[in-house]
């Protein structure tokens, strides 16, 4: 049920200044359809009832992934097949936050990417419909994104690096903690929310200086190029485009560096660097992800479980099919 989309759009163009031409290069092929929605139905499946994933990488961020793939293919938030599992999931988030910090647990990469959801979810789906199943209290998607920027920004404020790490009294940082961060905090700037300058710009220097020449980017530390990771150079390709730096050097050493190896398997963590491999390369190259998009395609064509799911897990289902979504260029963040 896609008839929402009209509307949605005029509001999301309004709302994060998001061009009108969500889509160019053609249909979205058929398989993607058929991947994404058999995924989303294992998904729904898993959910908790209070709104939650709990298969193994528990808390608030992989709720957030979980929600991101829901809105990513362009359901009817509101009133869709899946609008009761979007707004368990909000509602989730949101019951997760530490009031007295802003802190969604159960560490800033969690935070993150619930910072990263919200601030997706924020304008698209209706709030007043969020009160369902709450006692009538209301639930308000602004007021939990205020609490949690100020969380990420007062965190970066007492790191000497000006980045993050797991704990929000982390006094060293990481790039691929500090991304997370940052993507959370680039998507409640796109949607509109006050988010200080001098936060972003301190976490993408902390990421820049974290990059050598060849686009190979340190995990931590803020010294460039310790080891090759093709994660961590997507990690740092996104953020410096979504941040609008592709004017650095470093954006254009990231971007050659990952869209020379198109056929890449990671060894580790695979599902996250197809997460941001996806993004990176439609930001950076959008002939080159073209050419991502099939041979990733064809490999969930493959590896989707007959059940629908990608890994057993609802971390691994959801990284999967966010990075088909590029696809659909439904979500703020996928502007380019």
């Amino acid at each position: 049920m896609k008839a929402w989309l009209l509307i949605t759009l005029f509001l999301a163009t309004a709302l994060h200044a998001q061009s009108p031409a969500l889509r160019f290069g053609g249909e979205v092929p058929p398989e993607v359809d058929t991947i994404y929605e058999r995924g989303l139905t294992w998904l729904a499946q898993k959910q908790s009832p209070d709104g939650q994933w709990q298969d193994g990488q528990n808390g608030a961020g992989q709720t957030g992934l979980c929600l991101m793939a829901f809105l990513a293919s362009g359901e009817d938030p509101n009133y869709g097949k899946y609008a009761p599992n979007i707004r368990r999931a909000v509602r989730a988030i949101i019951a997760t936050q530490e009031p007295a910090t802003g802190y969604y647990p159960n560490s800033m990469y969690h935070h993150g990417f619930a910072t990263l959801a919200l601030g997706e979810a924020y304008g698209v789906v209706d709030e007043s419909l969020l009160i369902e199943g709450t006692g009538g209290k209301p639930v308000s998607i602004a007021k939990s994104l205020d609490l949690a920027i100020r969380c990420a920004v007062t965190s970066a404020q007492k790191n000497p690096f000006g980045a993050w790490r797991y704990s929000p009294d982390a006094t060293d940082a990481d790039t691929s903690v500090a991304g997370a961060v940052l993507m959370g905090l680039l998507a409640c700037r796109n949607a509109g929310f006050e988010v200080p300058d001098d936060t972003i710009n301190k976490g993408v220097d902390y990421i820049r200086k974290s990059t050598a020449k060849n686009g190979f980017v340190a995990y931590s530390g803020g010294i460039g190029g310790g080891g090759e990771s093709m994660s961590r150079s997507s990690v740092a390709t996104l953020v410096f485009a979504i941040a609008k730096h592709k004017d650095l050097p470093e954006f254009a050493a990231t971007l050659k560096h990952i869209s020379a190896d198109l056929e890449h398997q990671e060894g580790g963590h695979p599902e996250y660097y197809r997460y941001y491999a996806a993004q990176a390369l439609f930001q950076g190259d959008y002939d080159a992800w073209q050419k991502w998009n099939k041979n990733t395609l064809r490999y969930f064509k493959d590896s989707q479980q007959a059940d629908g799911g990608f890994g057993n897990a609802s971390y691994s289902t959801a990284m999967s099919l966010l990075a088909l979504a590029l696809n659909y260029r439904f979500l703020p963040v996928y502007e380019r």
